[in-house]
């Protein structure tokens, strides 16, 4: 084991030990639901992953359906955060642990001491399984707190609930406990809130790389980290199939990650861009984003374009897609096999 992973291994169990006393709230004085005031909010989600950020914002929104004059923090990791949530108003403090808290001691200190001197009417740790995140909800003065284990027992012990679904559930279940009142709106979905100008400047990048105005145009996101990743063989053979069938109809992009990696080869126009907001308002004007699970993945569905994961196996319930029109596929290392079939089918149900 290298030096760092026995500082990393240490850093877990200390955060461990530290975390294994923190009890769950689920017990609450009952109150009628107009005396509930829940107007400053802590978000504990400290991960610098654009994924796993974006799927905290149909939370987001759900509070501020709740009270739309919130003011709700967040406590992350990573500067992503600050790009996601950049047209949500509501949004106060962006509160930033340091990704390498021996190098950055001092500051690592300062976040804690930050957490500790404001006071919230409610923290809500997102990730039950995150002992920074269990930690800055004990840590917080607020007169209701959510470690995120509340109400599982609610859960069938097989059902996998969505991540981005799980932390509004939990809201909701929260309310409902505290007063008897029950939310049974429609479960919002991840949004960027891509405005109106970003999405014209979208169209605009996307007309100067695509041949034919005229046609829908389909993106495939061809690149994954590690295992998620299908090699240059596997596209080759996907993209004969789905030239084939939509080369007519459709405009063919592909959109490169940061690491600017084509697995296809760059047998389609190519779009890169290291501003996510930019990928996205790209995105935003394509019918059809058909993605490697990825960040990017998820960032699709953040749009009003319809998305198809691709998964090899895995948590696919819980990372899939998520939002009314979008779907997912497993597809193995050798064969992709029902995709363009997959894709008539969304674009069929999207007219």
């Amino acid at each position: 084991m290298s030096f760092k992973s026995k500082i990393n291994h240490y850093r877990r169990t200390i955060m461990k030990s530290l975390t294994g006393n923190v009890q769950n709230s689920e017990s609450y004085q009952k109150i009628p639901y107009q005396d509930l005031k829940i107007d400053r909010v802590l978000i504990s989600r400290p991960n610098q992953r654009l994924g796993n950020t974006l799927l905290i914002t149909p939370l987001v929104q759900e509070l501020v359906k709740f009270n739309p004059n919130i003011t709700i923090d967040l406590f992350v990791k990573g500067g992503v955060s600050h790009v996601v949530f950049e047209n949500y108003p509501q949004i106060d403090q962006i509160i930033k642990l340091p990704r390498k808290p021996f190098k950055e001691l001092v500051d690592y200190i300062k976040v804690w001491i930050k957490v500790r001197g404001n006071k919230y009417d409610l923290v809500i740790n997102v990730h039950e399984e995150s002992a920074s995140g269990r930690i800055s909800t004990k840590v917080a003065r607020s007169k209701y707190k959510m470690f995120g284990n509340e109400f599982l027992n609610d859960i069938n012990s097989n059902e996998q609930v969505h991540l981005g679904k799980m932390p509004v559930y939990q809201f909701r279940k929260f309310i409902e406990n505290v007063t008897d009142h029950k939310i049974e709106s429609e479960y919002p979905k991840l949004d960027l809130k891509l405005s109106l100008d970003e999405i014209e400047y979208g169209k605009g990048v996307l007309s100067d790389l695509i041949q034919d105005p005229s046609k829908k145009t389909l993106a495939f996101f061809t690149y994954a980290t590690g295992s998620k990743c299908y090699v240059s063989d596997w596209w080759d053979k996907f993209y004969v199939d789905f030239k084939e069938e939509f080369d007519q109809e459709y405009n063919l992009i592909e959109i490169l990650p940061v690491e600017n990696i084509s697995m296809l080869n760059h047998k389609l126009p190519a779009f890169y861009s290291q501003d996510i907001r930019e990928i996205a308002a790209v995105m935003d004007n394509c019918d059809l984003l058909v993605a490697a699970d990825s960040g990017m993945m998820h960032l699709g569905c953040a749009t009003s374009t319809r998305n198809l994961g691709l998964f090899k196996s895995g948590n696919t319930e819980k990372y899939k897609p998520y939002g009314k029109g979008n779907s997912m596929a497993l597809v193995t290392d050798i064969s992709s096999e029902g995709l363009v079939d997959k894709m008539k089918e969304i674009l069929q149900n999207q007219n």
